[in-house]
């Protein structure tokens, strides 16, 4: 069952200096119980298309397209409506949990807070039973209900606020580096955490990141985005057996492994997106460019079952 579907998804930024087009034409599907794994250089794009599915974008910020989830496009949708949804049928976990806590509340004030807002008139009993039920199924102790964030090592901060996105039981969890400036171990025990959580309760997952190390190990689906566009989509196994756009190579061969003998790298670096190049803007980078790649972009393609890709290589 399709849970999430993005179709045509547009977001420029205004500025002083002209529009900057973070997101472009971008199509995604994410089915229920599915981890749909976004990656991509840093500036590529891949948080603010994570935002705009909950419209927590700033003011400046121009949406267009459609995202169809829960019977509503989200694009479309007016406040009141999209508030019910934010945080109970569809939540984000942000990137830096120190800076999303409040440093002068609780943890059972976060919790309170969350639920009331979305039913005003909760019992704070019956919220702190729902609160503990949540904490120990992320193994944080609900007797440190009373202590503040500094009082947390980073995990433990980082495992609150996925506490926090999961208390009301999403459908769709969108996942922004969840686990960013964490070492491997806590890394490897957040994302055990969420795979368990989204088998459990058949819940939709995008897990945006820079880590294909993750993608690979947590993920059945990716898409890899570059400059606003999504390059390419397919099966996590067969991306990774066989490449299709030259960014995707060029992404996979910077993968350190045991195998490693020497470092790979794509040469260049990510195009200023308020004057991108004509045409496919990796051409400047890629390998394989040719004269027709500075034209117009790419059309997306099928060259494969399952998988698509916006590259002129295809389908020959």
């Amino acid at each position: 069952m399709t849970l999430l579907d993005i179709e045509g998804l547009n977001v420029s930024y205004a500025s002083r200096a002209g529009p900057i087009r973070a997101v472009i034409s971008a199509d995604l599907k994410i089915e229920a119980g599915q981890t749909l794994g976004l990656v991509g250089e840093s500036g590529c794009g891949k948080s603010t298309l994570g935002k705009a599915i909950l419209r927590i974008l700033p003011d400046t910020a121009t949406v267009t397209g459609s995202i169809r989830f829960a019977g509503l496009d989200l694009v479309t949708a007016e406040e009141p409506a999209l508030r019910k949804i934010r945080g109970r049928n569809a939540s984000l976990i942000f990137q830096d949990p120190m800076t999303r806590l409040d440093p002068l509340m609780t943890v059972r004030h976060h919790f309170l807070e969350l639920i009331r807002a979305h039913e005003p008139d909760a019992d704070e009993d019956d919220a702190m039973k729902r609160t503990r039920r949540v904490l120990t199924a992320v193994r944080i102790p609900p007797d440190r209900l009373d202590q503040f964030p500094h009082e947390f090592s980073g995990g433990m901060r980082q495992r609150i606020m996925i506490a926090l996105a999961l208390v009301f039981n999403p459908t769709l969890l969108v996942a922004d580096e969840p686990t960013t400036s964490l070492d491997v171990i806590v890394e490897a025990q957040i994302l055990q955490l969420l795979d368990s959580i989204k088998n459990e309760f058949e819940m939709g997952v995008l897990l945006i990141t820079h880590n294909l190390g993750l993608i690979a190990e947590y993920a059945e689906e990716m898409a890899v985005m570059y400059a606003g566009h999504i390059a390419e989509r397919g099966p996590v196994r067969d991306v990774f057996k066989e490449p299709l756009h030259p960014y995707t190579k060029g992404l996979l061969d910077s993968v350190i492994d045991l195998e490693t003998r020497e470092l790979h790298s794509i040469p260049g670096q990510p195009p200023d997106l308020l004057q991108p190049p004509s045409g496919c803007p990796f051409h400047p980078r890629c390998p394989s460019a040719m004269p027709v790649c500075t034209g117009a972009f790419p059309p997306t393609t099928r060259p494969r079952r399952d998988r698509t890709v916006a590259c002129y290589l295809y389908p020959g």
